[in-house]
């Protein structure tokens, strides 16, 4: 099978256009999914408060709404993280991008890192997404999390928050090679450029985390235009 090439890939359908700043108002929700329906995005991601909106405004379109869990932190209690998953299931949010408890796996505690994220699969029936904070991991870490939260249900191994540093190729790879085609990969944080965007792609990632989908975009076309014209 020939290798994937960066002229192969349509970035559209890789994006969850998110909208995750503190100040976030309605109106930037309004134009998040105006977006997300024009691009043809994978995705809008919003903060729960937005859930209802987003729903709405994404009715009978392409796009889904997805909504974070314990963000950005991961340290609120499991039955906080659950009824805040189960609200936002029932607003309409099929999608959760869920940061695990990263104290617990610090400290040894599998099984409860396992138990939550199995509830909240269980409970919700939706589409979630693992958090894993890939910068703050040891390889060993990296590796027992992706398991655990495979194992768990999860269908997403997501690399980050934004908060502590960006996706990178090598975690990329690394949960690539790990799940081996049982779960999707959320490469998240970071990514800024069209030509960034595609590494990731060709690195193994299934979906992309951005606020800037639409810039990537236009970068993405800029970059055809340009090989195009060097063969003229």
């Amino acid at each position: 099978m020939a290798a994937i090439t960066d002229s192969d890939i349509d970035l559209a359908p890789f994006i969850d256009h998110a909208l995750l700043s503190a100040t976030a108002t309605a109106e930037q929700v309004e134009q998040w999914c105006e977006d997300a329906d024009r691009f043809k995005f994978a995705a809008v991601c919003v903060y729960p408060v937005h859930v209802r909106q987003a729903v709405e405004l994404l009715r009978g379109k392409r796009p889904r709404v997805c909504t974070v869990i314990g963000f950005p932190h991961g340290a609120t209690t499991s039955a906080v993280k659950l009824y805040e998953a189960q609200e936002a299931a029932e607003n309409g949010a099929t999608e959760l991008d869920v940061v695990i408890n990263l104290g617990w796996l610090k400290a040894g505690k599998t099984e409860d890192v396992h138990r939550e994220i199995a509830e909240i699969c269980d409970e919700t029936g939706q589409t979630v997404k693992a958090i894993l904070e890939m910068s703050l991991l040891t390889d060993a870490e990296k590796r027992l999390v992706a398991e655990l939260c495979m194992d768990a249900g999860a269908s997403f191994l997501k690399t980050s928050t934004g908060l502590h540093g960006g996706a990178t190729i090598a975690d990329v790879r690394l949960l690539k090679d790990l799940a081996k085609d049982r779960v999707g990969i959320k490469a998240s944080g970071g990514i800024r450029t069209a030509e960034q965007a595609l590494e990731l792609v060709i690195a193994g990632a299934t979906r992309l985390g951005t606020s800037r989908g639409p810039d990537l975009l236009r970068q993405r076309d800029t970059l055809e235009k340009g090989k195009e014209n060097s063969r003229l």
